[in-house]
Formats: C-alpha cells, sequence, structure tokens
C-alpha cells in the first residue's frame, strides 16, 4: 500500500511539474496584462489549470479502474472476480473527485471569461448562466453531472457487461471540454475536433489501464500476467491511435513546419512527441522481453519500467494541460465566414466534375471507413489461414458499401453537403439507404463469431464472448425490434428536419458528425431487420419482411413531398451565413432536395427486394434439402419412403387392394 500511495504521489508531482514548466513556457503563467481590461487574479490563473489536470487525472483514472475490472481482468460467466469488483468500486470515489474538479474548473472558467475574481461572481446569477448558456459552461456541467451518474452506479456493479457500459459511459465524458476549447476555434475546426476527440479516447485508456496495471502490481494481486498481456495488445491500438489523431491535431493548428521550433505551442508539441516515441519504445520492450518474463513468474523488471512508463505519462497529462492553455501561432485565414463556418472557403458552383474532384478529408469517416476494411479483411483471412471457407460474394458487398461510404463522405459530396440542401439530402440518403444494405449483406458479426477464437478461460470474456453478450443483451432485443428499428428509421428523419434539431446539426460540427452517424447506423438497424444475415434476437418470416418493406419505403416519399412544399427554408440561418452567390435559391434548391428525398428509394427497394428474393429461395432450397435427407434417414430404417403422410396413403392403397382381392 505504501508502494502504491508513493506512485501515486510521484506521478501527480510529475504531472503538476510539467504542468507548472508549461505554464512558463507557454506564457499562461504570466500574461500580459492591459490597462482598463478586467484581470481574474493570480488564483484563477493559477487554479484553473490545476482543477482541469485534476480533472483529466481523476477522469482518466476512473477510466482506468473501469477498465482493468471490466476488460483486463477475467471475469466468471459475466460476474466480476474480487480484485475486479473493488477497482470497479474505486472508479465511484474516481467519479467523485472527477466531479468535484469538473465543478472547480467550471466556477475558475467563469472567473476567467468574466475577468473577475471568484469572490466576486459566487454571489451573482453568473454561475448559473454560464452553466446553461455557454458552450463551455455547458461542456463542464455535463461532466459534473455524468461523473456524479459513474459515481452512483459504480457502486452497486458485479457484472462485466455493467462495467464495459460504465467504461463507455466514463470515455464519453471525457470530451465534450476538449471539443469546445482551441479546437472548436481551429480554421479546420473539423479536423481539430475529431482528433482531439480520437487523441483523448485513446490516451485516457492508455494511461489509465498502465497505471492500474501498475497498481495491480504493486498490491501483489494474480492474474497479473492476463491482465498485461491483455492492455499489451489493447496499447498497441492505443499507441497507434494518439500517433494518427496527434499528427492530425498538429497539421489542423500549424501552418508550417518551422512554427514547431519557433513557437511555444510547437516547443510543447515537440515535447508531447519525444514522450510519445519514449513511451511506445517502452511498450516495445513489454512486449519482446517483460511479458515473457512476467508470464514465467519474474515481475521485478516489468514492474520497474512500468513505474516509469507512469511517471512519464501523467507528465504528459500535465503538458497536455499546459497546451490546453497555450494559443496556437496565429494562422493567416482569410477574412471569410463561409471559412469560419466550413472550414474551407466556399467552393464554385455545383458540378459533376467538381463533385469528383474536390474531395475533402473527413478524419472520422475515414477513420471508420479504414477500421471496417481492415477488420473484415483480418477475419477473411485468418478464416482462409485456418482452412475455411467464406462466401466472395459477402467480400464484394462488403467492400462495396465500404466504397460508397468513402464516397458519400470523403468527395465533393461531403465539401457541397454544408453548402447545398440537395446535396446534404444525397448524401443523407446514401447513407442511410444504400451503404446499409451492401454492409448487411456482408454479414460482419457471422464473420466475427467464426473468425474470432473464444476466451481462453472457460467462463471469460474474450471479443468472441462480448459479440454474444450484445447480440443477446436487453438493449439489442429492444432496439432490434422491427417496430423500434422501423420507428427509428422513419420517425427520427421526420423529427430532425421538421424541429429545430437540423439547424442546430449544421451550426457545430460534432454535430454534423452526430446527424451524419446516426443516417448510417439508423439504416444499418433497418436493413439488418429486413435482410440481415447475421444472428439475431428477432427473426422474421419472409412475408413479413417484404410486407415491412413495402410500408416503410412510401414514408419517404411522403417526406420528399412535404419538403417540396414548403414554402420556409429549412436552418435558414446556417444558409444566409454561408453567403453563397451561385446556383439556386435556398428555397428551390430545398425543393431539390425534396425530389431526390422522393425519387431516391427506388433503386435501393430494387436491390433489397433482389436480395430478399434470393435469400427466400435459399430457405427454402435449404429447407427442401433439408427434408429429403431426413425422409432418407426415416426410410433406410422402416424401409418406406420416409415421408409419413405418402407411407400411410400407399398403406390405404394397399390395404383397398388386399380387401379387393379377397371379395373376388
Amino acid at each position: 500500500m505504501n508502494r502504491t500511495l508513493r506512485l501515486t504521489v510521484a506521478a501527480l508531482c510529475a504531472a503538476a511539474g510539467a504542468l507548472v514548466i508549461g505554464m512558463v513556457v507557454g506564457g499562461a503563467a504570466t500574461p500580459r496584462l492591459i490597462p482598463g481590461l478586467p484581470d481574474q487574479g493570480t488564483l484563477t490563473r493559477w487554479m484553473l489549470p490545476f482543477s482541469k489536470l485534476g480533472m483529466d487525472v481523476a477522469g482518466v483514472l476512473t477510466v482506468g479502474l473501469l477498465a482493468i475490472g471490466a476488460v483486463l481482468l477475467p471475469s466468471d460467466k459475466g460476474l466480476l472476480g474480487k480484485s475486479a469488483q473493488g477497482y470497479v468500486k474505486a472508479a465511484s470515489w474516481a467519479a467523485v473527485v472527477w466531479a468535484v474538479a469538473a465543478a472547480s474548473a467550471l466556477v475558475f472558467s467563469l472567473s476567467e471569461t468574466l475577468g473577475a475574481p471568484v469572490g466576486e461572481i459566487l454571489g451573482g446569477n453568473e454561475l448559473t448562466s454560464y452553466a446553461s448558456q455557454v458552450p463551455q459552461g455547458i461542456a463542464l456541467t455535463l461532466v459534473v453531472l455524468f461523473a456524479v451518474a459513474i459515481a452512483l452506479f459504480a457502486r452497486g456493479a458485479i457484472t462485466a457487461g455493467s462495467a464495459g457500459g460504465l467504461l463507455v459511459f466514463a470515455l464519453a465524458t471525457l470530451l465534450p471540454p476538449a471539443l469546445t476549447g482551441h479546437s472548436s476555434s481551429s480554421p479546420n475546426h473539423g479536423l481539430a475536433t475529431t482528433s482531439v476527440a480520437f487523441h483523448l479516447l485513446f490516451l485516457a485508456l492508455w494511461v489509465g489501464g498502465l497505471g492500474m496495471l501498475c497498481v495491480h502490481a504493486l498490491r501483489g494481486e494474480r492474474q497479473l500476467d492476463v491482465a498485461a498481456a491483455r492492455f499489451s495488445r489493447m496499447a498497441l491500438w492505443c499507441f497507434v491511435g494518439v500517433g494518427i489523431s496527434g499528427v492530425a491535431s498538429v497539421l489542423a493548428r500549424l501552418s508550417s513546419i518551422d512554427q514547431l521550433y519557433t513557437s511555444a505551442y510547437g516547443l510543447m508539441l515537440l515535447a508531447k512527441t519525444a514522450a510519445f516515441v519514449v513511451l511506445g519504445v517502452i511498450g516495445w520492450r513489454h512486449r519482446e522481453r517483460t511479458l515473457p518474463r512476467l508470464a514465467s513468474g519474474e515481475s521485478r523488471s516489468f514492474l520497474r519500467l512500468t513505474l516509469g512508463e507512469v511517471v512519464l505519462m501523467t507528465a504528459t497529462v500535465g503538458i497536455a494541460v499546459a497546451l490546453s492553455r497555450t494559443a496556437p501561432p496565429p494562422a493567416n485565414v482569410p477574412i471569410d465566414r463561409a471559412f469560419d463556418l466550413l472550414g474551407y472557403l466556399m467552393p464554385p458552383p455545383v458540378s459533376l466534375a467538381n463533385l469528383v474532384t474536390l474531395w475533402w478529408f473527413d478524419l472520422f469517416f475515414a477513420a471508420i471507413a479504414v477500421t471496417l476494411a481492415g477488420l473484415y479483411a483480418v477475419g477473411v483471412v485468418r478464416l482462409r489461414r485456418r482452412g475455411d471457407s467464406w462466401p466472395w460474394g459477402r467480400v464484394v458487398l462488403w467492400f462495396t458499401g465500404v466504397v460508397i461510404l468513402v464516397l458519400a463522405t470523403q468527395s465533393g459530396i461531403a465539401r457541397y453537403a454544408p453548402v447545398l440542401f440537395s446535396v446534404h439530402m444525397t448524401e443523407h440518403m446514401i447513407l442511410s439507404m444504400l451503404v446499409p444494405i451492401f454492409l448487411v449483406l456482408g454479414a460482419p458479426v457471422t464473420l466475427a463469431l467464426r473468425a474470432l477464437k473464444p476466451a481462453a478461460r472457460r467462463g471469460d470474456r474474450g471479443p468472441r464472448e462480448w459479440i454474444t453478450v450484445i447480440l443477446h443483451s436487453r438493449v439489442m432485443k429492444v432496439v432490434a425490434h422491427p417496430a423500434i428499428a422501423t420507428a427509428i428509421f422513419i420517425v427520427s428523419t421526420y423529427a430532425l428536419y421538421f424541429t429545430p434539431l437540423f439547424a442546430s446539426a449544421m451550426e457545430e460540427h460534432i454535430g454534423h458528425i452526430a446527424m451524419t452517424l446516426h443516417f448510417l447506423l439508423s439504416g444499418c438497424l433497418f436493413f439488418y431487420v429486413i435482410i440481415g444475415v447475421d444472428p439475431g434476437p428477432h427473426k422474421l418470416p419472409h412475408v413479413a419482411r417484404l410486407v415491412l418493406l413495402l410500408v416503410t419505403m412510401p414514408f419517404h416519399a411522403f417526406f420528399g413531398v412535404a419538403l417540396m412544399s414548403m414554402g420556409t427554408v429549412l436552418a435558414s440561418d446556417w444558409y444566409d451565413q454561408l453567403g453563397r452567390t451561385w446556383g439556386a435559391s435556398s428555397l428551390s434548391d430545398q425543393v431539390t432536395g425534396g425530389g431526390i428525398a422522393w425519387s431516391f428509394g427506388e433503386v435501393p427497394t430494387i436491390i433489397v427486394l433482389l436480395a430478399l428474393a434470393i435469400q427466400w429461395w435459399r430457405d427454402d432450397d435449404r429447407m427442401a434439402r433439408r427434408e429429403d435427407r431426413r425422409a432418407d434417414a426415416v426410410a433406410a430404417k422402416t424401409g418406406g419412403t420416409g415421408n409419413a403422410e405418402l407411407d400411410a396413403y400407399n398403406d390405404y392403397l394397399a390395404k383397398l387392394n388386399q380387401r379387393d382381392a379377397a371379395a373376388e
């Protein structure tokens, strides 16, 4: 216990020291005071970054505690072991600290925003307004509320499923403050926002998981070798994710290479990069040397290397907090309202050539496309190497869906979608009604269940077992119910466009990502019910699937007609701010978008009908062959035909013949 306490003190001192050095180097410790402008005071100047450091450390600690309890340590038929339950309960206390630190950061953030000492703002109504109306205040308020919820639910979590759900919730709680900082004001705010979100998630899993693995080793707990091996695999993915997201973040904030060594912001980025490289070398040494020794019972070398790694990681967290308090180098960006909103200049008049050539990189959906393609390819290769077959038709269908996804989110369609409602509606229809068809027919869940190996320990949960648990969970049974899936597919479209949600989603990059991702997921869920090949909680007869499809498709036509009949422009403030000077008016373009929504459903409907007909025919053929095999087996035993009704009829005829013969 003393060793654990010493490690905690050393890690916190390293983080605090790195924060102080970073603030001094970046100039945040001694800002230039302009006479006549308010000053928040020394207390706020120092306590705000330390509050954010406490918030980050507590958040990472909560993630690490939940990760080691839910993922790294083995479970027994879904139930957490004694050590895992202890870590999950400890996560509730870490979440309390997280909430307190976020509340403190909320107060000091308001003090900095108003330029007034803390004592002057606590007695007024400014704090309530800041927490409910300003994006930075709302983000910190969400952290407080979510952290309190994690603290309450973690007290009673005894299953790996509940701990895993809390882990996902904790990772989501990390995001709001990061998405309202420097990233949201970067010239390329789309790339900056996505990169900082990925960077934070991967870093939290990496740092938190390693920290708790070190604590597990210091306490002398059992199953350290299993937890270390699992963390090593997770850390490799985290290392790659942190590296890629870090490069994307640099590209979004720095306009030239020389800013890396001519600005305080760039120097701190170089410091983070150096720490990242050292951590990568240490991780490689873990995989090559210390993990085999740990498996044989030698834990000293592993512990020595891990202690230094934890201290270095927490120092990196301190540098990251100091980096968030340092303004990036000024970028030479055009004074253009469209550039401020989009992250790029207003594109030229839309044409087929421009849609094909003016590509726009979207890191979020590029990462999704690469992940989908890579994991599927790995699964197919693993089956082939094992000697098992996998239909090439499914491979072609899957990668067709991935290619269409890339075209819809990275090509000129993605560049023009925020500018023209008609192009936006085209992207919507492609992502919700075309891409999901090919992805669902690729049967990814079936491939994963066949390619993944069962957990090495009986009763434990590996990736294959987690997929099975999710398929049989109550949430999946509700969401994948045909009525619910259809309602999500239809109602969400009307709720989005005929309420203020659409305007809100267009104003923020994170809202645009959420909206686009919803299109894709709702379409996958609906077509999974209609033509899904993968196993599911509800299996509809083919006639019911056909009826459900024919009933659903007209709602998209009605939606298109409703758009064409509107006399007002949806999200008019957004389109007016862009200042587009070419092409049709916003209302006329909206009518075109309604026409696209009305007519687009024909092609997906034909594809689904064709797939449904083929599946129906194959099921009937499979059932007929099964009946033939059963009949042959019965015939071999009884000497009859194997068909009970036919045998009974033949016996009846034979008795009639015998009676006629006796009468003669």
